[in-house]
């Protein structure tokens, strides 16, 4: 029951800084300075990014994750199910590459860095990873279904490859629809580009499973 309380204090307030930083990116509020341009959106448009997708994504979750906590806490529901937990997995695992690619390749290449978006790229990422290894540990994710983990991968990257294939001018793709400057060497880099993200994005998941899932036997 310990566990399930930190777990509910932690997915409301995961929820509650992933609507205060929609909010600020949305109205174009500068709470973190140095952004580089062409990671900057206002409006509607900000939906384009992963970053953005992946913590609307994991703050959702996280909100009806806390109402079935809160109705398991007063006795109202036996459990969570499957499904949630799936869901919850999946979330989680998208804002883990967000949190990967930030540090690894964003992060280094533009000027304001990981600080650009804080609540986005380090915050949010880092709350939800320790609250599902740590806090909402279950058996009921099957290593088959570590694959779930990648979902959100592959749906957004179809369409950052149909947007980029469909601006394709003189064998070059302006960094406009490029965003995540991928293919800015050649559009035969997506080729290399694609497959190594999937890997990560599996690799991310298979991890999460794991260190979610470790100890969960011995109670």
């Amino acid at each position: 029951m310990k566990k399930l309380k930190i777990s509910l204090i932690l997915n409301v307030i995961i929820f509650i800084l992933t609507v205060l930083a929609t909010i600020m990116m949305f109205t174009g509020f500068k709470f973190m300075k140095g952004m580089e341009p062409v990671l900057e959106a206002t409006g509607f448009s900000l939906l384009k990014f992963f970053t953005v997708e992946s913590n609307l994504f994991v703050g959702i979750i996280s909100l009806i994750f806390s109402i079935k906590e809160i109705k398991i806490i007063k006795g109202n529901e036996k459990g969570l199910s499957t499904k949630m937990y799936l869901l919850k997995y999946m979330s989680t695992s998208a804002v883990s590459l967000t949190f990967f690619i930030v540090f690894s390749y964003l992060g280094p290449i533009s000027k304001g860095g990981i600080i650009s978006n804080l609540f986005f790229h380090l915050i949010i990422p880092v709350l939800s990873i320790i609250n599902f290894t740590i806090f909402e540990k279950t058996n009921k994710i099957k290593f088959k279904q570590v694959i779930y983990g990648i979902i959100p991968t592959f749906l957004y990257g179809l369409y950052y490859c149909i947007n980029v294939l469909t601006h394709i001018e003189n064998g070059k793709v302006s960094y406009v629809y490029d965003w995540y400057w991928f293919i800015q060497n050649g559009v035969w880099t997506a080729i290399i580009v694609i497959p190594v993200i999937f890997l990560i994005s599996y690799l991310i998941s298979l991890c999460l499973w794991h260190f979610n899932k470790k100890g969960v036997e011995n109670g």
